[in-house]
């Protein structure tokens, strides 16, 4: 196991190295959720070009559903687990690049997970329909590594809240199909 966490920081060194000061503002743009309301409402509208506005409504109280299950289940873990961020390790803070600096706990990453999930459930409702909906995933991609770039996690954090974004995404999905079948019928495609 000191091994992996050994490696998990040479790799957070290198990948966090990478950055420059011409570089921050637009990471530290990224990583803000809002930022990337744009991008959010696009998608939900190829969604609703699709599905329509009921299922669509559908859709989005089971990703709020989702999002709160992850969230939750993410600070869960932080909290049980404890691991500081790559910000506030003394082996680490005065070699890596700190662009930006939080109090909480590093592992796991909740916007590796959130995004992940979000992609996952998104994708499998619109991966029939759009040639490209693969591409979707470079938003957790880009998303997740912003929290890399600032110092804010390790990059074993994100790898773990994609894997738990992941399941998770695929698993609402499943139980979103499951609900639209059973009290929605008429949503059926």
């Amino acid at each position: 196991m000191e091994k992996i966490i050994q490696l998990d920081k040479d790799l957070l060194v290198y990948l966090n190295g990478l950055g420059s000061e011409t570089f921050d503002p637009f990471w530290l743009f990224i990583t803000k959720q809002l930022h990337l309301t744009p991008l959010f409402l696009f998608v939900f509208y190829l969604v609703y070009k699709k599905v329509g506005g009921k299922n669509l409504l559908l859709i989005i109280v089971s990703m709020a559903v989702m999002i709160t299950f992850t969230d939750q289940m993410t600070n869960l873990v932080k909290n049980t687990v404890q691991r500081l961020r790559p910000c506030n390790d003394q082996e680490l803070k005065n070699i890596i690049r700190l662009v930006q600096v939080r109090g909480s706990y590093s592992y796991f990453s909740g916007h590796a997970t959130n995004s992940m999930a979000a992609t996952v459930f998104v994708f499998m409702i619109l991966k029939n329909y759009y040639k490209y909906a693969i591409s979707l995933f470079l938003f957790p991609l880009i998303f997740a590594y912003s929290r890399i770039y600032l110092g804010l996690h390790f990059p074993g954090d994100i790898l773990s809240g994609y894997i738990f974004g992941a399941i998770s995404g695929f698993a609402f999905y499943k139980i979103y199909v499951e609900v639209k079948k059973k009290y929605f019928p008429q949503l059926l495609d």
